[in-house]
């Protein structure tokens, strides 16, 4: 075996190590206005807060991507990753391709980044998709007569998803003394959801004008599904057209390939 192909096997478990690292039970501790968990430092993070790799900054982008993703790490633990990532690329491919392993390490750079928008996004989405179900038992808890407050931490305890994770911290920190309609407004800036947004601008409307939450509550929840129900049907009408690229240039030469060649060369064949 070959020095290079010891050292990509090296790599390649020192990464894994890395990546499979046990994690301890999580300890909860009470941080600013809301309960968090904490862990024990992962080992990204400790090597995120090694001397040198500590000058390393972490962009305002990336922080958000990481609130938003909702993941356990933290900015530290995804600049230790990029640099393991690095490394391993070095190590790997080093040997083999010399010089030009420095365009492949850029990539391992980028990695980390790219996986952690993927999972942001990912969790933009699936929190969007759960803001109807939000509306719609917000809509019945204040129709029963339930208050404001109330009817949202009900409406809240019903949902799942994303979506119902990030507004149990909004409830969270409403027990700890902060106001529920600031940690709301909170929470919608750091998931950047339009509809969200709406549903906050409906709160605060009816606490300034004095108006019936459920009415308007109600009408938001009617409002938002009617739009989505146009967003789907129009997303229909362009699948044929999405559609015909493959159609044309995949599965009609297969067609082409399986019906009529046989019958050409059958055909040349017996004229010949």
């Amino acid at each position: 075996m070959t020095a290079a192909a010891l050292a990509a096997l090296a790599a390649l478990a020192a990464f894994g190590s890395l990546v499979l690292w046990p994690k301890p039970d999580l300890l909860t501790v009470v941080a600013a206005t809301r309960l968090e968990p904490v862990a024990r430092p992962h080992a990204f993070e400790r090597i995120g807060r090694w001397p040198l790799v500590r000058r390393i900054p972490v962009s305002a982008a990336a922080s958000a991507r990481i609130r938003t993703a909702g993941v356990r790490w933290g900015p530290r633990a995804l600049v230790g990753a990029k640099v393991v990532a690095v490394a391993a690329a070095l190590v790997m491919f080093g040997a083999v391709l010399g010089p030009v392993a420095l365009p492949v390490a850029f990539v391992a750079w980028r990695v980390p980044d790219i996986a952690l928008a993927r999972i942001a996004r990912r969790t933009t989405r699936a929190a969007d998709r759960e803001i109807p179900v939000l509306l719609d038992l917000l809509a019945v808890a204040t129709s029963a007569g339930l208050p404001p407050q109330l009817a949202f931490r009900r409406a809240v305890e019903g949902a799942e998803g994303p979506l119902a994770q990030t507004l149990r911290e909004v409830v969270d920190a409403t027990d700890l003394g902060g106001r529920w309609r600031d940690e709301l407004r909170v929470a919608g800036d750091r998931l950047g959801l339009p509809d969200l947004r709406r549903l906050i601008g409906a709160l605060a409307r009816t606490e300034a004008v004095g108006s019936s939450l459920a009415e308007e509550i109600s009408r938001l929840a009617a409002d938002v599904r009617e739009v989505r129900r146009a967003a789907a049907a129009q997303r229909a009408r362009t699948a044929p057209v999405k559609m015909l690229f493959p159609l044309v240039f995949l599965v009609l030469p297969a067609f082409l390939l399986l019906t009529v060649v046989p019958v050409l060369l059958t055909t040349v064949r017996s004229i010949a």
